[in-house]
C-alpha cells in the first residue's frame, strides 16, 4: 500500500494540475470507486459537477481536494473530494484522447477542456467521496480524517510531544509507528526502514525506549521518507504511480525491506524477515537485536 512519500508524490502532481479548474463532468464506471459516497454514485456526481477544485493536500495516506461552489445549493463550500489509494489506485492526469484504463473506475472531465483527472484502481480497494470538511478549517479537511494525526513531514508535526506518547503508549515500537492516531503515513516499508536506521528491533516494547531513542527514531523516520520523495518514493510493481504514470525508484536504496538473507549494509549480517500481523518485518538479527522482555 502507498505510504506517506508515494501519497506526496501524487498530492503534489494534483496541486500541479487540478487546481483552480471547474469541474464539467462526472463519471463513475465502477460503483465500488465511490462505496463511501453515503448516498451513491449519482449523489456524487451531483455533489462535485460544477465545482472548483482547490489545492490538494494530505494528512498521512489520505488526500483531499478543498471545493468550492459545491454541487448542490445548500452546500456553498465545506466540502472536499476526498481520495484513498488503498493497495492500487491511482490518481492519473491524463490528455482526453489518450485510451482509458482498463481499470479506469472514475472520470473527471473540466471545463477548460484540458487534461482530464481519471481514478484507476485494479483491485477496487481505494475510493473516492464529496465529504463534509471540518467547520473552519482553511484546508478543508474531511471530517472523516480529522482524527488522523499529522505526519513527520508536516511542519505543525509536535516532536516532543510524539516522544512522550511513544513511550507512554504499552505496545511494540513497530505497532506504534503504526497506529495513525500517533503518527500517520508510515507504513509497513518505512517503519521497518526507521527501526534499521536506529538500531531497533520492531518487537521492542516502547515503555523501554528513553526520549533520545524515540527522538532518533522519528528522526530516521522522516529522513527515510524524505529521501524516499527525493526519487519519487517507493515501487516494487506497475500499481502505484505518479499522476503522469511515472514510477519511483527508492526501492534500490532499501536497507532492510525486501533483502531477506541480503546482507545488512551496516554489519554484513543476512537480513531476516518474520511473519508480524499478517505481514512481514525485516531486520537484522545482530544490529536490532530481539527484546529480552515483551510489552
Amino acid at each position: 500500500m502507498p505510504e506517506l512519500p508515494e501519497v506526496e508524490v501524487v498530492r503534489r502532481g494534483l496541486a500541479s494540475w487540478v487546481a483552480g479548474r471547474t469541474v464539467a463532468d462526472v463519471q463513475v464506471l465502477h460503483p465500488r470507486a465511490v462505496r463511501r459516497q453515503p448516498a451513491g454514485a449519482a449523489d456524487f456526481t451531483a455533489r462535485l459537477t460544477g465545482t472548483t477544485l482547490g489545492t490538494a493536500q494530505r494528512r498521512g495516506k489520505y488526500l483531499w481536494v478543498p471545493l468550492t461552489g459545491a454541487g448542490r445549493p445548500e452546500a456553498g463550500g465545506g466540502f472536499s473530494l476526498i481520495g484513498h489509494l488503498g493497495m492500487s489506485g491511482q490518481l492519473l492526469v491524463q490528455d482526453p484522447s489518450v485510451p482509458d484504463e482498463t481499470h479506469l473506475r472514475v472520470r473527471l472531465r473540466f471545463a477548460d477542456g484540458g487534461r482530464e483527472l481519471r481514478f484507476v484502481d485494479q483491485r477496487t480497494f481505494g475510493g473516492l467521496a464529496v465529504e463534509e470538511a471540518e467547520d473552519g478549517d482553511p484546508e478543508g479537511t474531511p471530517v472523516s480524517i480529522a482524527h488522523i494525526a499529522r505526519d513527520p513531514l508536516d511542519p505543525r508535526f509536535d516532536d516532543a510531544a510524539f516522544a512522550a506518547a511513544l513511550r507512554a503508549k504499552r505496545t511494540t515500537v513497530k505497532r506504534a509507528l503504526l497506529d495513525q492516531t500517533l503518527i500517520s503515513g508510515v507504513g509497513n516499508i518505512y517503519a521497518d526502514e526507521a527501526l534499521w536506521r536506529s538500531k531497533l528491533h520492531y518487537d521492542r516494547p516502547t515503555a523501554t525506549l528513553t526520549r533520545p531513542q524515540a527522538l532518533l527514531l522519528l528522526a530516521h523516520a522522516r529522513d527515510v521518507m524524505t529521501a524516499a520523495l527525493a526519487v519519487g518514493g517507493t515501487s516494487f510493481d506497475s500499481l502505484y504511480v505518479n499522476v503522469n504514470g511515472e514510477s519511483g525508484y527508492f526501492s534500490r536504496d532499501l536497507d532492510a525491506y525486501g533483502r531477506e538473507q541480503e546482507p545488512c549494509r551496516r554489519c554484513g549480517t543476512p537480513i531476516r524477515r518474520a511473519a508480524w500481523m499478517n505481514r512481514s518485518s525485516y531486520f537484522c538479527p545482530r544490529c536490532q537485536r530481539v527484546p529480552r522482555t515483551r510489552g
